[in-house]
């Protein structure tokens, strides 16, 4: 079996009728849809594998490196030798980066193989991880940015009263974080990213305002993302700290932690080298005996690589990420939900799911 063709599949989901992104951290003011980035792998034989890049306004660039690059250097060679392959095309590539749109393309690349590997043997790919201990995993809802305290206690109560074990807020002020704590109440797991938006110092005088307010981890308190020295010093004021979606490779992985700069650790398949480095990272954070919670801010195949490692490799810390946005369609339609703040591994062969057809046709970016 051999790689013959990998194609590119940008997403465009605009926001459901009646709803309206305030100003999002992640993309430009007044988002009014979702981009995202799927990637097909198919082989001589007929196989197919879905991966996923992370997206927004980043998914034109990945898309370009995918086709420039990552494809080239996979078409032809053996998807089944997932390991050596992706070691090859990361050396291969070294000189454009280490991290961005050529690691993003890869991680969707790599987890498309996954995706093959498992329809091959006829089983999950948890199962080809080693068995996975959980057929579901809990789920904690990711809002938008609203910056309007209002807003902000309506999102929460929906996430609360439809049974997620916890809310993420991308808000930067105290107004809105503290309207989340009244309204989820003082039991409810409460997280903070403000992606990045401060000096240290700045960081760690809001971290002294908001820990009376008990959060389970302010997110990414820091610019820029590798200060992980700055991300120690505000850690030690006392609220737990959490980063790494912007981290890629094991060996950045391995920086971080041994800087005892975060309480949790959060690497995003889509971003630093799909199923394959996303392992790899939960064995070293276990070494260092630090949660992971996996950043999935993304509804696709990259979402399903989190749940399959995270149902074999998880400690009992871990939650999901749910990225909990109206938006007119969802790449799996019905088949992949959240019940009672839970999300079931789907136990079909590969990742278990395909993107459906139609959404990719009625969204897809031509």
């Amino acid at each position: 079996m051999i790689i013959t063709d990998i194609t590119t599949f940008p997403l465009r989901i605009p926001f459901a009728p009646g709803t309206d992104s305030a100003d999002a951290a992640w993309g430009p003011k007044g988002l009014k849809a979702v981009d995202s980035l799927l990637v097909r792998v198919t082989t001589d034989e007929g196989a197919v594998g879905w991966g996923e890049s992370f997206g927004f306004i980043g998914a034109p660039i990945t898309g370009e490196a995918v086709e420039a690059a990552v494809a080239p250097a996979c078409v032809g060679q053996d998807p089944l030798r997932i390991a050596p392959l992706m070691h090859d095309v990361q050396r291969q590539l070294h000189v454009f980066g280490r991290a961005g749109p050529l690691m993003h393309g890869l991680s969707a690349v790599d987890i498309a193989l996954w995706d093959i590997a498992g329809k091959a043997a006829g089983m999950p790919v948890h199962q080809l991880l080693g068995g996975g201990r959980s057929a579901d995993l809990p789920c904690y809802a990711s809002l938008d940015a609203y910056a309007d305290p209002d807003l902000v206690r309506a999102a929460v109560r929906r996430a609360i009263d439809s049974g997620f074990v916890g809310v993420k807020l991308h808000e930067k002020e105290f107004r809105e974080i503290s309207a989340a704590r009244d309204e989820a109440g003082p039991e409810a797991a409460l997280m903070v990213d403000v992606n990045c938006a401060w000096t240290p110092h700045e960081a760690s005088a809001i971290a002294e305002k908001v820990r009376p307010l008990g959060l389970t981890w302010l997110e990414e308190p820091v610019w820029p993302p590798e200060n992980f020295a700055g991300l120690a010093q505000v850690r030690s004021a006392g609220v737990p700290v959490a980063a790494g979606e912007n981290v890629s490779t094991q060996l950045g992985f391995q920086r971080l932690l041994e800087s005892s700069a975060v309480d949790f650790v959060q690497p995003s398949p889509a971003k630093a080298g799909g199923v394959t480095e996303l392992s790899k990272v939960f064995t070293l954070a276990a070494l260092h005996n630090t949660p992971v919670m996996p950043h999935t801010f993304y509804d696709g195949p990259g979402l399903l690589a989190a749940l399959h490692a995270s149902a074999v490799l998880a400690t009992p810390e871990t939650m999901i990420e749910w990225r909990y946005f109206d938006l007119e369609a969802q790449i799996y339609g019905d088949a992949l939900t959240v019940r009672d703040g839970r999300i079931r591994v789907p136990q079909g062969p590969g990742l278990g799911l395909d993107p459906d057809p139609d959404v990719i046709s009625a969204y897809l970016i031509r």
